[in-house]
Parts: structure tokens; sequence; C-alpha cells
């Protein structure tokens, strides 16, 4: 036994005796539970608080997006995985997220994104908060990935969207809108970059 596993084995029973035991979130979670263990030790290095509050979340996202501003999306996504809306996100709150984000169903993923672009959480999408997020996202790439995009091209972008989302014309989008224009229409699946490049 290293001085290392002894805290690790130390660090899984804290976890083991909150709650929250390992063995909840591997029965809640699409991982497996060394997985759990493997994130749960990155978790720890980043955070030895045990909680990750806005400002760590931030730096730690821009450090994967150094050629752009990442901080208004990191704050959206934050809010996305703050689930409870306490201002933290706790290792339970990081892995459902992740889990859903890695291994979740389409459905999964489109209600994470749906959550994502609600900003105020009041259960419909209006074009301001899919701009918001638009614009978020366009500076997070930075410019050396659109040297080319106008100022309004987010703009553009959502108008798109949006007509197409926005079923009955009632300015604002729902979630039963949400997911079927998604997956009807893989253009917007890609386009939006729901997932895999962005997240």
């Amino acid at each position: 036994y290293s001085a290392d596993t002894v805290e690790d084995e130390m660090e899984m029973a804290t976890i083991r005796h909150r709650p929250e035991a390992l063995e909840l979130l591997e029965a809640q979670s699409k991982f497996t539970k060394k997985e759990l263990q493997i994130l749960y030790r990155g978790f720890k290095n980043e955070c030895p608080s045990g909680v990750v509050n806005e400002e760590t979340f931030k730096d730690i996202y821009s450090q994967f997006f150094p050629q752009g501003d990442s901080t208004t999306y990191a704050h959206f996504l934050f809010n996305a995985f703050d689930t409870d809306h306490n201002g933290s996100v706790s290792f339970e709150d990081f892995v459902m997220g992740l889990s859903i984000l890695l291994r979740g169903t389409v459905q999964e993923k489109l209600n994470w994104a749906f959550n994502l672009y609600d900003i105020n959480k009041d259960g419909y999408i209006t074009k301001e908060e899919m701009l918001d997020i638009m614009k978020a996202i366009y500076d997070m790439m930075g410019k050396c990935t659109y040297p080319v995009l106008k100022e309004d091209a987010p703009r553009q972008h959502v108008e798109t969207f949006f007509q197409k989302m926005d079923k009955n014309k009632d300015g604002v989008v729902t979630i039963d809108e949400f997911i079927e224009s998604c997956q009807k229409d893989e253009n917007i699946m890609r386009s939006m970059q729901l997932f895999e490049n962005v997240i």
C-alpha cells in the first residue's frame, strides 16, 4: 500500500459514508465502479474541497479553449451541471451530467441540452436565450476558428433554428418542440454541436 492508495481508500470511505454512496452513483449513472473511481480521483485532484464553484469551473474550462473567451459559456454550462442551483457542482452533479452527455440516449442528451439553453429555467427557450448561448459558443471558439464570421452570424444562426423549432409560432420553444425539431433535423443536431465538440 502506498500512501496514495491509503488516501484514496480513505476518500472512498468518506464517499461511502455520505448518503450519495459510490454504489448509489454506480446505480444511477452509466459508469462502472472503476470509471467512477478514476473520475473521482481526477475530480479531487482539481477540486480538493470536493465541490466546484463557478470560478473554478471557468478556470478549468478556459484551459480547453485558450483561443477564445469561454467564461460566458462556462457560466451557462455550470448552471446546467448545478442541478439543485446551490452555486456549486458536487462530484455527484458532475457525474450525473457527464453520464448523460457521454452515455445518455438521444432523448436524455436533448433534455440536458434543453436545460442548458433554458437559461432562466422557466421551461421555455426564448430567442434571446438561444442567442445568448450561441454568442457564448462563438466567443469560446475564438476568432481563429471563425475568421470570416460577421458579428451578426450568431443572430442569423438563431433566426433559422428558432423558426424551425417554434412549431406553433408563439415565440417560445417548449421541450417537446425542441426535441422533435432536433430529432427530425440532423443539420440542427450537427450545427448546434450540442455535445461532442463543445462539452
